[in-house]
């Protein structure tokens, strides 16, 4: 993890229950002697990372309706840390103004950048229960209603047209893709990674655990169709924004990533990120 990351070290359910006791009934005792809680169950999930919020962040009031994605904390506070850490390479004198493509019910990394560093943040979706929902997690803490705005994404062809105002400068933005290409293969794949974490639990009680929304979680071409449309449109905002970038979480799609980077005349670089056993990647491209 980014060393800024308060995440470091194992969670503290002790804590973490005393800061949201809802917790405590998915705390159980595991084969090795210590506590943890179940990571194929959606609920547990959910509190724990309200947790989380709670504790580290000082987010209160933050939901998310039933079916939406729940995004694990510790690897979206990276995200941030490495952005902020992009952004001093050049002195910026004024507060961060920066734009969440695809901000979800769980407005996540709006609520974080907003509260970690000060930022301004638009948050946009094309989901209009997501956009709801976000906005009521943005006004839920005292103060961060003031920094966040979300915005609804109303012409699913476009990802910055209709959201990005003429007036407006953006020094940073972020975005979390779709992964999958499809419903089936995000069933597939989610399933088996909760089968790993309970091999006790049913395929059929796994299931009923399984959350996330279409557009969060799968769209036509999947990651690499989305980023490359992503870096087309960026081009006619080349001007409005500092740096774009996007998660990457296929190493494999970089190689079509960069190679269109390149016929666009961009400077870009990759940030790399590891939490845990897993590595994932930021890439991050401008006009010059």
């Amino acid at each position: 993890m980014h060393p800024k990351n308060i995440h470091q070290a194992p969670y503290p359910l002790e804590k973490l229950t005393k800061a949201h006791p809802p917790l405590a009934e998915f705390v159980h005792i595991n084969t090795f002697g210590r506590e943890t809680v179940d990571f194929s169950s959606s609920h547990a999930v959910f509190h724990l990372n309200k947790a989380l919020l709670e504790y580290y962040y000082n987010i209160t009031g933050w939901h998310i309706p039933e079916g939406y994605l729940c995004p694990p904390i510790p690897s979206r506070a990276d995200y941030i840390h490495y952005l902020q850490e992009l952004l001093q390479e050049t002195p910026i004198t004024h507060t961060i103004n920066a734009l969440d493509v695809g901000t979800g019910a769980n407005c996540i990394y709006a609520l974080l950048g907003a509260q970690m560093y000060n930022w301004n943040v638009v948050g946009c979706d094309i989901d209009a229960t997501a956009v709801a929902a976000a906005k009521k997690n943005a006004m839920a803490t005292e103060g961060l209603s003031e920094k966040i705005e979300i915005r609804h994404q109303t012409n699913n062809a476009h990802i910055f047209e209709g959201i990005i105002l003429p007036d407006e400068f953006y020094h940073v933005t972020v975005c979390n893709p779709p992964f999958y290409g499809s419903e089936e293969e995000a069933n597939k794949n989610t399933i088996r990674k909760l089968k790993q974490l309970n091999p006790e639990k049913s395929i059929l009680e796994l299931e009923r655990n399984f959350k996330g929304r279409p557009n969060e979680l799968w769209c036509n071409g999947g990651e690499a169709l989305f980023i490359k449309r992503m870096i087309k449109q960026s081009v006619s905002f080349k001007d409005q924004v500092g740096w774009f970038t996007t998660l990457v979480s296929k190493k494999e799609h970089l190689t079509k990533i960069y190679k269109l980077l390149q016929k666009l005349n961009t400077d870009y670089k990759t940030l790399q990120m590891k939490q845990g056993h897993k590595e994932t990647r930021v890439v991050a491209w401008r006009f010059l």
